[in-house]
């Protein structure tokens, strides 16, 4: 129900308005009254009313006061001003304050009820109008996001003509052409302990998104489960290195150190061409891929890395132990890393684990067998055939072939890694898909609710937007809003088809209260409009 407010002085007159008027039978809940604005505008404050209804000459604060204060803080309030004083100059300043309707006592209550129930429809349909601009906001989001990521998947692949992908950056809203460019690649990750849907993280993904929206000479890419691509242009007035700078500091500055959440950003290489970002993607992978070796929360540059950099590098064979060798950083990969990271991973990985060691046969036979133990311990923890990577790779231990060098151990121990990855994905394709059927059960379910949205479908399986997107169109080879428009139109054409309901009515029963919105998408989606579908059948 709307929710009314009345202030008026006149004793008698307040009381005829809150009883002569059975408010709740008419479709309005009356939420207070007060006798001058002074008072009333506490009141107000904290019921929020929809529309508001108020004498105009009242002592300590008038009307028109009293319209002014509410107007800045609740800009969307209906104010209807009573007044004696039939004048101009006050029906001129009620207008340029923004009220909805000047009315002049005395006032029988039909005429009263009359105005307001004008008022509330207009509420109304503001309010069916806010939630179609919403609705139509999510789906377009929700579009682009996917578009930005396939554009951004074709610009570091170093295919494509330049002037190609200028156009179709200006598609995206971005113009390209710049001085000089480079690519930041930038994750968040929960507090220890913390699985599946964070509402903190949730909130400070959306206002880093916000916020890099709003950059200047920065693109920001969601890419899901990996977290964001920022690509930086260089200017005359603010070169790359500067570029860079302002983001990585609003980043860690939006994060906060008070959070219980960590990050890692890898920075690539600046380079002058359009055409060369895919070596500043290349670069930005390899220091990304050092948020499985190195500490949490820390930004590591391309350019900065050395071979063997870690905090734990050994020195020599004679002071290996196996303490030394973090079994922690591998399954750390197993879990979260992506197929498309393994070559940089495994890289930097034995650089960090010391030339000399690397170069050791012992060495590298006890690397390969702790790997292997590490992704097989993995597999088996979540429920995977841990029996598969032999299988799969070859037993190491009866292929001396393996260590013949340090490249032909890289390779074994490359394919393992991918071979791990490629099976953990098939766990969770099926814990997904048990996700999955839950999450379709709960569209089906509620798909009918206007306010359903990708957060609420997300919360109910317990994964975080940005996750439950990503995994959604993997899987079903939609978006979120596809799916749910797909849905609601298989239901509205079940109606058509078996009832004799109005389009409007059926637009409601679907999830729709803006019928012109339904009828919209039925022609966009279906080809033909509501009543050319019913004729048909």
């Amino acid at each position: 129900m709307l929710k009314v407010f009345l202030v008026e002085d006149e004793v008698v007159m307040r009381e005829g308005i809150k009883n002569n008027i059975n408010w709740e039978q008419e479709g309005f809940s009356f939420v207070g009254e007060a006798s001058d604005g002074e008072l009333a505008y506490p009141l107000i404050q904290k019921t929020k009313p929809d529309i508001l209804i108020t004498d105009i000459k009242m002592p300590f604060m008038d009307g028109l006061e009293l319209s002014r204060l509410v107007k800045q803080e609740l800009p969307d309030m209906k104010i209807l001003i009573l007044s004696g004083y039939d004048e101009f100059e006050y029906a001129k300043e009620a207008i340029s304050i923004g009220i909805t309707d000047y009315l002049v006592k005395p006032i029988a209550g039909a005429r009263l009820l009359e105005a307001v129930k004008k008022v509330g429809k207009k509420i109304e349909e503001e309010q069916q109008q806010k939630k179609f601009l919403e609705t139509f906001e999510r789906e377009r989001l929700e579009n682009r996001q996917l578009s930005r990521q396939k554009f951004f998947r074709k610009l570091v692949s170093g295919q494509g003509p330049v002037s190609a992908l200028l156009e179709e950056g200006r598609a995206e809203g971005f113009e390209l052409a710049a001085k000089s460019y480079n690519i930041i690649l930038f994750q968040l990750f929960a507090g220890e302990g913390e699985t599946g849907y964070s509402e903190e993280l949730n909130d400070l993904t959306c206002s880093i998104e916000d916020m890099t929206e709003r950059m200047p000479g920065v693109l920001m890419v969601e890419l899901g489960l990996e977290g964001w691509a920022f690509l930086l242009k260089g200017s005359e007035e603010k070169s790359v290195a500067e570029a860079e700078k302002e983001l990585l500091a609003r980043l860690v500055s939006a994060i906060g150190s008070d959070r219980e959440v960590h990050y890692f950003g890898g920075v690539g290489q600046e380079v002058e061409r359009l055409s060369e970002l895919n070596r500043s993607f290349e670069e930005a992978s390899r220091a990304f891929a050092f948020r499985y070796l190195d500490k949490r929360s820390r930004i590591v540059r391309s350019s900065e890395l050395t071979p063997g950099e870690t905090d734990q590098e050994v020195t020599a064979l004679s002071t290996l132990s196996a303490g030394r060798l973090d079994r922690r950083v591998v399954e750390s990969f197993v879990k979260t890393g992506l197929r498309g990271e393994v070559t940089h991973f495994v890289e930097e990985y034995f650089a960090s684990l010391g030339e000399k060691n690397i170069h050791s046969l012992m060495f590298r036979q006890y690397v390969t067998m702790d790997t292997y133990f590490a992704a097989a311990g993995v597999l088996e923890e979540i429920g995977g055939e841990p029996g598969l990577l032999a299988e799969r790779c070859g037993d190491f231990q009866k292929t001396p072939g393996i260590f013949a060098s340090l490249e032909t151990t890289e390779d074994y121990v490359r394919r393992l890694l991918e071979t791990a990855v490629e099976l953990r994905e098939g766990v969770s394709r099926k814990k997904y898909s048990s996700l999955l059927k839950d999450a379709r059960a709960y569209i089906e379910q509620n798909y009918d609710n206007e306010d359903i949205s990708l957060n609420t479908v997300a919360a109910s399986v317990n994964l975080s937007p940005n996750h439950f997107s990503t995994i959604f169109s993997q899987e079903t080879g939609r978006t979120f809003i596809e799916y749910l428009t797909f849905v609601r139109m298989e239901k509205a054409k079940e109606l058509l088809r078996t009832t004799s309901m109005k389009t409007a009515e059926i637009a409601f029963a679907v999830g729709y209260k803006d019928s012109h919105y339904f009828s919209y998408l039925f022609k966009k989606t279906q080809e033909c409009t509501p009543r050319e579908f019913r004729a048909r059948v």
